[in-house]
């Protein structure tokens, strides 16, 4: 029984697997979301409210990252004298790729949506279209 005790669990597994699926879906809703300004932690809690938590240590290094890649701009403002609020949306690149993205978001949800059925429901559907 050799690698049996180094074999993970399966929360531990259900738990990796999900995080890799959240991790392009989040890039996604954050370019989706700043098409606006907004700074990182209005982001964040409109993110929230729509049932996409997402943590600071996660959120503000992907915000630096996609910045770093064009896709966003960030400028510093004050707002009620208060202290300065790095404010970030979408650059002219960024909305170009973005409408890209949503097409392949598309097509994957689509494509998914075929296979995850099962392939009785994706022969009803052939027989159905023939």
């Amino acid at each position: 029984m050799r690698g049996m005790a180094n074999k993970p669990s399966k929360e531990s597994l259900i738990d990796n697997m999900s995080m890799e699926l959240r991790r392009g879906a989040l890039t996604l809703a954050v370019l989706s979301c700043l098409q606006e300004p907004q700074y990182g932690y209005s982001l964040k809690q409109s993110l929230d409210e729509q049932g996409l938590g997402i943590n600071e240590g996660t959120l503000y290094p992907l915000l630096r990252r996609l910045e770093k890649q064009g896709l966003l701009e960030s400028k510093w403002e004050v707002i009620d004298e208060k202290r300065p609020r790095r404010y970030y949306q979408l650059s002219a690149t960024g909305a170009t790729i973005l409408a890209n993205l949503k097409n392949e978001w598309d097509l994957l949800v689509a494509t998914m949506n075929s296979v995850l059925s099962g392939p009785e429901k994706s022969e009803e559907k052939w027989k159905q279209t023939s």
